[in-house]
């Protein structure tokens, strides 16, 4: 048999089935707990923009309750939007935004308060970008400018400036020697934005 031509092709072909049903089953095995990281860091996206509902050192079943009980799934009138209520009032937004990076597509999310105008937070909490260049928008020292920020009403809702440039309303400043990202950033936050207050009224 080894001396048969046919023995390489047979060798290799059995190889890699046995190799490809290795991998079927190990992502297999794994999809389901890839799935459910996948959405508890989308659901610590939601609460740490949500006024009042991030505390640090949460576990990730104490970020389940919070989120399934207390915040509100999305409706036609919230224009995708998860919500915090009282009383039946809408008190935050949490609206989540997507689109293309430099890279990959960056994934995020934005918190306003009910006037929509009043940014509460703004996490990052998908995306590959150059790490210590790109990948700085998903870090604190980026995202917490946008909190308290009162967006533009006039334009693009927020604008990124160079550091160290002055700030007016709706302006925060772009990540240093990341420019692409911080440009392709931008635009998902706008084009998002003025998408959801079409959809919902400003």
């Amino acid at each position: 048999m080894r001396d048969n031509r046919l023995f390489p092709v047979l060798y290799m072909f059995v190889i890699t089935v046995i190799v490809s049903t290795v991998i079927i089953g190990f992502a297999k095995f794994t999809e389901a707990r890839v799935q459910a990281n996948q959405m508890g860091t989308f659901e610590l996206a939601i609460i740490k923009v949500l006024p009042g509902m991030y505390e640090p050192d949460l576990s990730s079943l104490e970020i389940h309750k919070i989120f399934t009980e207390q915040v509100n799934e999305p409706t036609q009138e919230t224009g995708g939007a998860y919500t915090l209520q009282k009383d039946g009032q809408v008190i935050a937004y949490a609206l989540p935004i997507e689109g293309q990076g430099f890279w990959a597509t960056i994934k995020a999310v934005i918190g306003f308060e009910a006037d929509k105008k009043t940014v509460t937070g703004f996490v990052v909490y998908e995306q590959r970008e150059t790490p210590g260049l790109g990948a700085e928008v998903a870090k604190k020292d980026f995202t917490q400018q946008f909190d308290g920020i009162t967006i533009s009403l006039q334009n693009k809702p927020i604008t990124f400036k160079r550091p160290g440039e002055e700030l007016e309303t709706g302006q925060v400043h772009a990540v240093t020697g990341a420019t692409q990202t911080s440009t392709r950033l931008e635009k998902i936050i706008n084009d998002n934005l003025t998408k959801w207050f079409e959809e919902v009224g400003k």
